[in-house]
């Protein structure tokens, strides 16, 4: 904890306004493909990465601070003519108010990834139909996604605007049926399982505390480490909801969950004492995420 409050009071930066545009960083491996042609790769990530960063996905004017980091790594683990198969995980982050502390927002790993590319293509995206190739498609996806995630945690619910773009994209994909990956019938974390139950009248407690985690919590760390680290635990407190009913496989929880579980232990490691009933916490925790046992079960007030 203590290394945590160092890096939130060493603030040199403040991030005031909330990202609606990206610095991406696009990797793709391809060392489980055997291949002849290995700068096609090369090429698929220069391009990949400027057809991210190039692009205009809002009518905001932001200076390059202020704007979301994302990673996108592609894992290709086939490749026959055109067509490529493989994973893609897709992580944000965003600065805390008045720090240089970055905070983890979207940590998702899509196994179901498959499209078509030809070396040297250009990359563009239609918001009026699919591509039929799928590779703008899912990766538009993703960067609506993340600009979604990214606006809530700056403003209640202030991400639908993008989510409903996602939704729109994965829509048109699950009406193609050329690709797997955005069918419901392709499983809970499809990309059209995974937009439908972020927009459901259920995910909305979970928006919620992600604002108010984030701005009632973190942003205000640099100021009052105590009033942060109690906003915080008693919002966290507030996952009591998703102990109740058939919440074990909601996959925007786990979503949440993956990209905080490491924040959460770090922040109640020790430092101040906090007022929060951790016990309570922690039960809580356990009870939506037994996986992350041995972080909840280490919390200190």
């Amino acid at each position: 904890m203590k290394k945590l409050v160092s890096i939130f009071f060493s603030a040199c930066l403040a991030a005031t306004a909330f990202s609606q545009n990206l610095i991406a960083d696009v990797k793709v491996d391809y060392s489980q493909v055997q291949s002849s042609n290995n700068q096609v790769y090369q090429t698929l990530q220069k391009s990949l990465t400027t057809f991210i960063n190039s692009t205009k996905w809002t009518n905001d004017r932001l200076k390059t601070y202020e704007r979301i980091e994302a990673s996108f790594n592609i894992n290709i683990q086939k490749k026959e003519g055109n067509r490529f198969t493989g994973t893609i995980l897709v992580q944000s982050r965003r600065p805390v108010f008045n720090s240089t502390y970055y905070t983890p927002v979207l940590n998702l790993n899509d196994t179901n990834f498959n499209f078509e590319y030809q070396e040297y293509e250009e990359l563009v995206f239609n918001d009026r139909k699919f591509s039929n190739k799928n590779l703008t498609d899912v990766i538009t996806f993703y960067v609506y996604l993340v600009l979604g995630y990214d606006a809530d945690t700056f403003a209640k619910e202030g991400g639908t605007e993008y989510f409903k773009m996602a939704k729109k994209i994965a829509d048109f994909g699950q009406a193609s049926n050329n690709f797997s990956g955005w069918s419901e019938l392709d499983g809970l974390q499809s990309r059209s399982s995974l937009i439908n139950n972020v927009l459901k009248t259920d995910n909305s407690s979970l928006r919620n505390i992600s604002y108010q985690y984030h701005r009632n919590g973190l942003d205000i760390m640099s100021e009052n480490e105590l009033r942060g680290k109690n906003a915080i635990g008693n919002t966290l407190l507030q996952l009591e909801f998703y102990q109740r009913g058939s919440y074990s496989q909601f996959y925007p929880l786990d979503i949440f969950v993956t990209a905080k579980k490491d924040e959460i232990k770090q922040i109640f490691s020790g430092g101040q004492t906090s007022t929060v009933n951790i016990e309570k916490l922690k039960e809580i925790l356990n009870s939506i995420s037994p996986k992350n046992s041995t972080n909840w079960n280490s919390l200190k007030k």
